[in-house]
């Protein structure tokens, strides 16, 4: 994939090729079995079998480029899935079907000349178990975010973000299924379009843009609307992320016109990013604690492109206590012209509700 200037100079430039190479990588492999689940109609089943292949297929992969690209670098990934199923003895048949497609996207791929086995395909999923934390380097994967999204055919993303010392300092998100065009409609594309968007973005370096099949980047910044009767608003498709009554009450107190864009996944960070709606609301139901998986790569993407990520209290987002954000409810983010507006809306409805 092609490199600005500025990127090539920057301090995480090697990680930034690694991380996109790594990605890019297994988006194939992801894009090979949502085809494979569309076709089979597995949507009407409760089995996710598929989907499990594709989370554990993209985590050996990226776990395998990045110790591929980076073999000065010692190795410490935070990742959703480990192996722990995948050892039973009902499970050889999904292990063997993980290690072809693993390996034919290898092949197809042509810039290593391996094979894996089945052990080595345990080993790599187990690459990231690690704890994260305040000191050191550590890669923060979700190998697919938004499951439901993927089986659906929808909305999904490889989000894959740095930690050193505490902060993250890079991020990149592989949307298969994002329009490459700035869109304003729900998951959706006009004919014509070019779908699959790339993002990423290093701390100091502004976030970009590219077709996920690699294209010149484009440097993208967050809307600047300062009135929230002009704003738009994503929130997650699943009604089980979010409560919607207390979003919906939000976007009374800030006089928001337009509906919800509904949207699976952190793709979402990747539309606000590139100015296709001015606010992400994430208010979880009580007692559910966020992932930092499941927003380190999101939120540099939105922070390099001027926006803002807080949660309910307006604190800044604290990647560094490990495998869980130690965060108060909710996530918001936003320009910082509307930010302020956000917040105090946020919190008066969380009053009220309580």
């Amino acid at each position: 994939m092609s490199q600005l200037p500025e990127v090539a100079a920057n301090p995480y430039g090697a990680e930034l090729a690694a991380a996109k190479k790594a990605v890019a990588l297994a988006a194939r492999l992801c894009q090979r079995v949502q085809r494979g689940i569309l076709q089979s109609d597995v949507q009407s089943k409760a089995d996710r079998t598929p989907v499990t292949v594709a989370d554990y297929g993209s985590q050996v992969l990226i776990s395998l480029v990045l110790k591929k690209e980076l073999p000065s670098q010692s190795f410490s990934m935070v990742a959703e899935e480990d192996s722990k199923d995948l050892r039973k003895d009902d499970a050889q048949e999904i292990l063997e079907h993980i290690t072809s497609l693993v390996n034919e996207t290898i092949v197809n791929d042509g810039s290593y000349n391996m094979s894996l086995s089945k052990e080595d395909v345990l080993a790599a999923i187990d690459g990231g178990n690690s704890e994260g934390g305040p000191s050191g380097r550590h890669w923060i994967l979700d190998p697919i975010d938004g499951t439901k999204g993927f089986i659906r055919g929808d909305q999904y993303a490889i989000a894959l973000g740095l930690l050193d010392e505490g902060r993250v300092v890079l991020g990149v998100l592989g949307c298969p299924n994002l329009p490459l065009k700035s869109t304003n409609m729900h998951n959706g594309s006009s004919s014509g379009d070019q779908v699959g968007s790339f993002f990423f973005a290093t701390i100091g370096c502004g976030a970009r843009v590219e077709a996920l099949e690699g294209s010149e980047p484009q440097k993208i910044s967050m809307c600047s609307i300062k009135n929230p009767a002009d704003a738009s608003f994503f929130e997650s498709f699943e009604a089980s992320h979010s409560k919607r009554d207390l979003t919906s009450s939000i976007a009374e107190k800030l006089g928001v016109q337009a509906p919800a864009v509904r949207m699976d996944s952190q793709a979402k960070y990747g539309a606000l990013a590139r100015g296709d709606g001015a606010i992400y609301l994430r208010i979880p139901h009580k007692g559910y604690i966020e992932t930092v998986w499941d927003n380190a790569a999101g939120s540099i993407v939105v922070t390099e492109a001027g926006g803002m990520v807080k949660d309910a209290s307006g604190n800044d987002l604290d990647f560094s206590k490990g495998r869980y954000l130690d965060r108060d409810r909710g996530i918001i983010a936003t320009n910082k012209y509307l930010m302020p507006m956000v917040l105090k809306a946020v919190q008066e409805a969380i009053k009220e509700e309580q």
